[in-house]
């Protein structure tokens, strides 16, 4: 199986990106593992559309998950939705298809520093799915980052929501 995973999020030190780098090591996969750095592009609108056509990011981010077997999704949340960088970056390759995700099978996880554990961005993901041709396997919330991941070994120390995420990673196969 080939896993394509991200954090949603432009930040290097992203605790989601520490959760979805353990989350794919649960699965028995070749993970690619994406920065969105690497797919930083003009704001989108349909002026610069016009003009210049769809960035040659979008297009490698399309491609990408569609040469994928499967995909995993760690949403950052700001200010209690996507970040610009993950909005921006969905918002061209939307413009290639509607159905960004092409029908492969996701997993949509969230953390946060706080108890909240990103679920406002989690929800929104997980509500907004089906239009954008995702097969929701699951989801999972981890709060309380820093109580609950132990960053130098990179996993999850508390043991009710280790289990909770190896359960919902099971489910792409």
């Amino acid at each position: 199986m080939k896993l394509l995973a991200f954090a949603a999020t432009n930040n290097s030190q992203s605790i989601n990106k520490q959760l979805v780098q353990y989350a794919s090591s649960l699965v028995d996969a070749e993970v690619e593992i994406l920065d969105l750095n690497d797919f930083e592009m003009p704001i989108y609108s349909q002026d610069r559309e016009q003009q210049g056509g769809i960035p040659e990011q979008a297009q490698t981010f399309y491609k990408k998950i569609g040469d994928a077997d499967a995909v995993v999704i760690s949403f950052a949340e700001h200010n209690g939705s996507y970040t610009a960088a993950y909005k921006n970056l969905f918002d061209w390759t939307s413009r290639i298809n509607m159905k960004v995700y092409q029908d492969k099978p996701v997993v949509l996880m969230a953390s946060s520093p706080g108890p909240g554990g990103a679920q406002s961005v989690l929800g929104a993901a997980t509500g907004s799915a089906g239009f954008f041709a995702m097969d929701v396997k699951g989801s999972f919330s981890l709060p309380s980052f820093f109580d609950n991941f132990d960053v130098e070994k990179g996993q999850i120390t508390n043991d009710e929501l280790a289990d909770e995420l190896a359960t919902v990673m099971a489910q792409l196969g």
